[in-house]
């Protein structure tokens, strides 16, 4: 038998860090996202040698294992022996033997959310392998807690989410985890002139995201007003997206992506390096009418949203400074599981 899964990876339209703790504890949070037609992966291959085996392809990193009920977290694919322990921690109470196979079609630190989504679509195939009684909310709300909690890895809530309902989602964020994921209903045409109109672009750089998001907590609990202030902006930012992409007034989503590109900067240091502001100010010049920062910034991707036909001058000049435009679609599945 052979199990698989995929989810697939978001683009953060709006609101993004308002769903980092502590924010969202204290003042709640709200995000626009959309998943796009790039995935995480994952194949559990069943065995009875008294083995597990972890492959990481697009790491080139492979370990093997005797089969025990926990697996050792010191920096070797964490992440996937993460996932094994609290399934056994919660689930099956006993070792089991397999053969794990991931691959993720963007790099880490690309701001896409490689992470999360790699760790939902582990659980999806765990779900599928030993029938664990998970709904969606239930999945989610697993991998950030293996992430966060047991894992210590900073960073916020939405990329769990998206990974597991896909879509269009404004999701709504309280204490004590409290998650409410409300897909928009948009219609294909709409979906079709804004995945023309926004350009993806890869820096080519990476990041640690988790150094920035610790900034940001740092500046939350602190109670620094200036980072405190821009979080608020930015959670309107995502109210104010939401509203224009259900009214179809897909060119405001430029100007309210500058809107939003302005406050994000002051959420933390190092959000937008001076590679990345070149980078913005070349594809505004070139007729885009607004960009954002993709995850939490540093690096990775950025995207950019340009009226009409200037998506054309707009790739010419951003490939001109390197870096390389990412085709996609977006896509309303979410986490899909099969066996065969």
């Amino acid at each position: 038998m052979i199990i698989r899964s995929k989810a697939p990876l978001r683009i953060g339209l709006a609101g993004g860090g308002s769903d980092v703790s502590p924010y969202s504890d204290l003042y709640g949070g709200a995000i626009l996202n959309a998943t796009i037609n790039m995935y995480a992966y994952a194949t559990i291959i069943p065995s009875d040698n008294g083995k597990i085996v972890l492959h990481a392809i697009d790491k080139e990193e492979r370990f093997e294992y005797d089969s025990v009920e926990e697996l050792p977290i010191d920096g070797n694919l964490d992440l996937l022996k993460g996932i094994y322990n609290r399934v056994v921690k919660d689930f099956t109470k006993k070792a089991l033997s397999f053969e794990l196979t991931t691959f993720v079609d963007a790099p880490p630190g690309s701001g896409l959310g490689t992470s999360s989504t790699l760790v939902t679509a582990i659980l999806g195939a765990f779900v599928e392998w030993l029938f664990l009684p998970l709904g969606e909310y239930d999945i989610a709300h697993l991998a950030y807690q293996i992430e966060r909690v047991d894992l210590q890895m900073a960073g916020g809530k939405q990329d769990q989410y998206a990974a597991t309902f896909g879509g269009v989602n404004f999701m709504e964020f309280y204490k004590d985890d409290k998650v409410i994921v409300n897909p928009l209903r948009i219609r294909p045409r709409v979906l079709n002139e804004l995945a023309y109109n926004m350009v993806l672009f890869n820096t080519d750089t990476s990041r640690v995201s988790a150094d920035i998001i610790k900034k940001q907590q740092v500046n939350v609990s602190q109670n620094k007003t200036e980072s405190i202030e821009a979080m608020h902006n930015i959670k309107k930012q995502a109210v104010m997206v939401k509203e224009a992409l259900l009214k179809e007034e897909l060119d405001k989503i430029g100007e309210l992506l500058q809107y939003g590109y302005e406050f994000k900067k002051r959420m933390a240091s190092g959000i937008a390096t001076p590679m990345m502001e070149e980078l913005y100010q070349t594809a505004i010049a070139a007729g885009a009418s607004g960009g954002k920062i993709s995850g939490a910034g540093g690096g990775g991707f950025m995207f950019f949203y340009c009226p009409g036909n200037t998506r054309h001058s707009v790739i010419k000049a951003l490939e001109s400074k390197g870096g390389y435009v990412k085709r996609y679609q977006f896509t309303n599945e979410g986490l899909t599981s099969w066996s065969f």
